[in-house]
């Protein structure tokens, strides 16, 4: 089987590589499930309490004084995280040579994320059911292997079926199709009790517009198309429908109980990195 998955993922060595690298420079830390509980690791001694058996105490620590001391050990509870990246045309977009686009700097952070929650000892899988939540290394394959994928649609409609209540899940896209489909799954993954993260992914250009003069614009998958001979004019239409789809993404967030972020392509991975790997362990709000 290791085999099979690893062939499978052969065409894969430069994302693979880049993400092992990108999560090897972030430091893991426990990923906030250090409770007390039935476990291997010793987690802090605590002061006897009502209820606590005689075989709970350590004998060695409350030698130490009068008081007697329980030796607790930390509760290793696996946790789930669903993944989606947008496979959708826009995201292939880039304004500049020199930049990622869109899609390979989602995948680059989506599969460095997945590297770190595994190292965790968490499960990851992909929404939709294709990849059910599994631990190890093959599971990473296999996520690498799907993410070559790309779809022929502007914009990749958010899968939201088979999520595992109460899990965690991150969404990475740049959010500018139509956002019906969207609300949709977060109300529904809010029903079940999942919370997670939207990354909203955007090239420079298309925070700053920096265009003027005879400009034609045109989608990736030359669909549609438009000619001016005054592109800044439209400059500030186009900030203000930027601005009201993040206000829109925000209200979402909140109302569902998920966290929004922002990642510009020019900027660095490990910062967007660093960024997610704090973002699934905190309770939900908005960070850019």
């Amino acid at each position: 089987m290791r085999l099979r998955a690893e062939e499978a993922a052969s065409p894969l060595p430069p994302l693979l590589v880049q993400a092992e690298q990108l999560a090897g420079a972030v430091l893991l830390g426990d990923h906030g499930r250090r409770r007390s509980g039935m476990g291997d690791d010793f987690w802090q001694y605590r002061p006897v309490q009502p209820g606590d058996s005689r075989r709970m105490i350590d004998h060695r620590r409350s030698a130490r004084g009068d008081q007697q001391f329980v030796r607790e050990r930390e509760w290793q509870i696996a946790q789930t995280v669903h993944f989606w990246t947008d496979r959708g045309a826009s995201m292939r977009f880039a304004s500049s040579d020199h930049l990622p686009t869109k899609a390979d700097r989602a995948r680059l952070l989506a599969l460095a994320t997945a590297i770190l929650m595994v190292r965790g000892g968490e499960r990851v899988g992909l929404t939709g059911g294709l990849l059910p939540p599994r631990r190890g290394n093959i599971q990473i394959l296999r996520m690498a292997e799907s993410w070559t994928k790309d779809d022929d649609t502007p914009y990749a409609p958010p899968e939201h079926r088979a999520l595992i209540p109460h899990a965690r899940a991150l969404c990475i896209s740049d959010f500018l199709g139509p956002m019906q489909e969207l609300e949709t799954a977060l109300a529904k993954s809010a029903d079940r009790g999942v919370r997670g993260v939207l990354l909203q992914v955007l090239d420079p250009s298309e925070e700053a517009f920096p265009f003027a003069g005879r400009t034609r614009f045109e989608s990736v998958t030359g669909e549609l198309a438009h000619e001016t001979l005054k592109a800044r004019g439209l400059r500030d239409r186009y900030l203000d429908r930027l601005a009201e789809r993040r206000d829109a993404l925000d209200h979402l967030c909140r109302e569902t109980g998920w966290q929004l972020g922002l990642h510009h392509t020019e900027q660095s991975a490990q910062a967007g990195l660093l960024w997610l790997h704090g973002a699934l362990g905190r309770r939900a709000g908005h960070a850019t």
